[in-house]
């Protein structure tokens, strides 16, 4: 997948979050979108997901050199962030089987596989309401991450995870990015260590579209 983004603004009422941004995000490689919290990050990945409109200027999206509608964006997109919810009322394996009829794995992945490479074999049967925070964001990265979709964004994709985690995601991130345009938001050195590319919100954000 390839995103162009042309003059691209975004604004809430009189505030813009960010504004001006001409970029090509290529296929194959991995783009840290860095800036504190507060300066625009999220909404700059909701806008590239098509889930928010801009409020100026155009995107683009192609797959293999043909062009791709924005209403069919999701297909391709696998989106991991702390703010997304999970199905809750169902059991890991029942979520797992649920999502994936959507949502498809990598080939070769499988829902209990997953849950292996997830180390929650123990709690295959458990309502995800009664997993940790820790647990559940393991679980949204997995599923962003084994996802056979070629757009990943992960916003602040370490978020509620000890250190054990924070190595569980960094182990399963390299092995998952190959192929892919990959796009992580964050401001933490460590969640975006593996990316080639660095572009910072503050320079065509809230200071600069003043």
């Amino acid at each position: 997948m390839q995103i162009e983004a042309h003059g691209l603004g975004k604004r809430f009422a009189r505030d813009w979050i960010f504004r001006g941004l001409n970029h090509v995000f290529r296929p194959g490689t991995a783009t840290a979108v860095l800036g504190p919290n507060g300066s625009g990050k999220s909404t700059l990945l909701n806008t590239l997901s098509g889930q928010i409109l801009p409020t100026e200027g155009t995107l683009a999206y192609s797959l293999r050199g043909q062009p791709v509608a924005v209403e069919d964006v999701p297909r391709q997109l696998a989106y991991c962030a702390p703010y997304l919810e999970l199905i809750e009322e169902l059991t890991l394996t029942e979520l797992l089987h649920f999502h994936t009829r959507f949502k498809p794995l990598r080939p070769g992945t499988t829902p209990a596989r997953l849950i292996e490479l997830m180390y929650l074999e123990k709690s295959r049967h458990k309502m995800v309401r009664d997993f940790s925070s820790g647990m559940k964001q393991r679980l949204k990265l997995a599923l962003a991450l084994y996802a056979d979709s070629p757009l990943l964004l992960l916003d602040e994709p370490t978020t509620n995870l000890d250190r054990t985690g924070v190595t569980w995601y960094l182990e399963h991130v390299a092995a998952t990015v190959a192929g892919r345009l990959v796009i992580v938001s964050s401001n933490v050195p460590e969640e975006y260590s593996f990316c080639q590319h660095q572009l910072s919100v503050t320079d065509f954000g809230a200071q600069a579209a003043r």
